[in-house]
């Protein structure tokens, strides 16, 4: 039987594209650049410093004829969203800091577009390190770099000027992504429900590795200083308290730093447990941070199972060879915000 879900006919002479369109109305737009790659060296006599970044603009406002009625008056090109991003990496005295960097770009652009209400700017910032060079193996070398991990540092940056473009705000999440961990004891999974579709053995020691994607958002909206200056390319950077949003420490090492000890000192009973534990110490160690998520990926090391050959590698006390099992994979999120 044929079902009673068909559409109807399309008669002779007629063409989808010559409706009236009347069947629905947009309810939101967002477009811009994706993927602007940035390398940005600063030059300090001697001293260099590198920045590289992954860049994405978006915008929001008064574009709704450019969808309805084929009208690109309205549209910033998005090649000139990436020229912008160029022309500001130059010009901008925070481009070594990603989140005033952000909000430097979203600042401009709502500024200097009068239809544009809102920028979503987002920073990916790759690692790149000093080499360490000297006897005592702790001086930085002055313009040698090298990329020692493959985590990736986040911002992003909505700035908002819907009420008005000398009434901005803007809000700030920032995270680390792919920051790939393993311990080898000292974590446990054990009294969780069995029933008919269990397999899974208890075990009281087991290796646990997991890619860490962090994000945590700081207090805010803050307000931002519209630019001055004709040309809208000014930015003042406004005062806030001490481990918030303008800290880069909080990005640059606490965060990290914070994640890792936990992950490496906690007795772990379970993802879910540790997790908790993590975005607690963070919320203590940074009071300018509102609300913190993690999503942690279980990454399997599977015992090889050698009892074919006599050799005992299953029991933990045993187990030293594992097989990296990379899918399926449990998969452990949550949100902690601050009381």
């Amino acid at each position: 039987m044929l079902s009673r879900n068909v559409l109807p006919p399309i008669s002779v002479g007629h063409s989808l594209l010559s409706s009236t369109m009347s069947s629905g109305s947009l309810t939101s737009a967002r477009y811009g650049k994706d993927k602007v790659r940035v390398l940005r060296v600063v030059r300090k006599e001697n001293v260099h410093h590198v920045v590289e970044y992954n860049v994405q603009v978006l915008l929001e406002g008064d574009l709704d004829v450019s969808y309805t009625q084929a009208d690109n008056t309205v549209v910033v090109a998005t090649d000139s969203m990436k020229n912008i991003v160029y022309y500001m990496a130059k010009t901008s005295p925070y481009v070594l800091s990603p989140t005033k960097f952000a909000t430097h770009i979203g600042t401009f652009l709502v500024s200097k577009y009068a239809h544009i209400h809102k920028a979503f700017i987002t920073v990916e910032q790759l690692r790149w390190s000093r080499i360490v060079v000297g006897q005592d193996g702790k001086q930085g070398h002055d313009h040698s770099f090298l990329r020692d991990g493959d985590e990736k540092k986040f911002v992003k940056v909505e700035v908002d000027a819907t009420k008005g473009k000398n009434t901005l705000t803007a809000s700030v999440t920032a995270g680390v992504t792919d920051l790939l961990v393993l311990k080898t004891t000292n974590s446990s999974f054990e009294k969780f429900i069995r029933d008919e579709f269990t397999t899974l053995p208890e075990v009281d020691d087991r290796i646990f590795s997991t890619s860490v994607d962090l994000s945590f958002t700081f207090d805010g909206p803050i307000a931002i200083p519209p630019p001055k200056n004709g040309d809208k390319l000014d930015f003042e950077v406004p005062a806030v308290k001490d481990g918030g949003v303008w800290d880069d420490q909080v990005l640059e090492s606490i965060a990290s730093k914070v994640t890792l000890e936990v992950f490496a000192e906690d007795n772990s009973a379970s993802v879910q447990a540790t997790l908790y534990k993590m975005a607690q110490a963070l919320l203590d160690r940074a009071p300018g941070i509102r609300a913190v998520s993690y999503a942690l990926p279980n990454k399997h090391y599977i015992p090889v199972d050698m009892s074919y050959i006599g050799v005992s590698n299953l029991k933990p006390s045993d187990a030293e060879v594992f097989m990296p099992v990379a899918a399926p994979s449990g998969l452990i999120t949550a949100t902690v915000t601050r009381n």
